[in-house]
């Protein structure tokens, strides 16, 4: 899917709530742990369905991935997978089955002054903090590195904000 189609997508869930601004990216995001939980998951769920022998192995791998997976979704109150807009002025998060769903609930809306955002480099997933400076609240959220999730596309546009942006490196 586009880019394009997924700004389409956040500009609709807006436009249904009565918001006008125009959203300028948009990319598919889960909350940050959702990629460690899977991996955590899977290798206690391996080794416990390995007991089963190898069968058993490969059940326990893929049942502890998804439980891993939920257990860490769960745990940060965020959705599982959400589309996030930013236009000039916003961030906005819905909560979307898939990068092709039509957003369900708005999750968040923070203005984008006063805004700090931290990007950190991980192996398979970028992690986006979204920091308000008033009150320290944050939303941490992980985005895939692959291209067909956009999240590179955000976290673009979110580095773009000016002094109150911050890329880590891979710690």
């Amino acid at each position: 899917m586009s880019e394009e189609q997924m700004v389409g997508l956040v500009q609709g869930a807006l436009a249904e709530r009565g918001i006008t601004d125009e959203v300028l990216a948009a990319g598919q995001f889960n909350p940050r742990g959702h990629s460690g939980g899977m991996f955590a998951g899977g290798l206690a769920g391996s080794e416990a369905g390995g007991l089963a022998g190898e069968a058993g192995e490969a059940v326990g791998l893929g049942l502890g991935s998804i439980a891993g997976m939920r257990a860490a979704d769960a745990r940060s109150g965020l959705p599982s997978s959400m589309l996030i807009g930013v236009s000039a002025t916003m961030v906005y998060g819905f909560a979307a089955a898939t990068r092709r769903s039509e957003p369900t609930s708005l999750v968040f809306q923070i203005p984008r002054a006063g805004l700090t955002v931290k990007v950190h480099q991980r192996v398979n997933v970028r992690v986006l903090e979204l920091i308000e400076n008033a009150s320290d609240a944050r939303v941490e959220l992980e985005g895939n590195r692959l291209p067909i999730t956009h999240s590179k596309d955000v976290i673009h546009i979110l580095g773009n904000t000016g002094p109150n942006s911050q890329t880590g490196g891979p710690g």
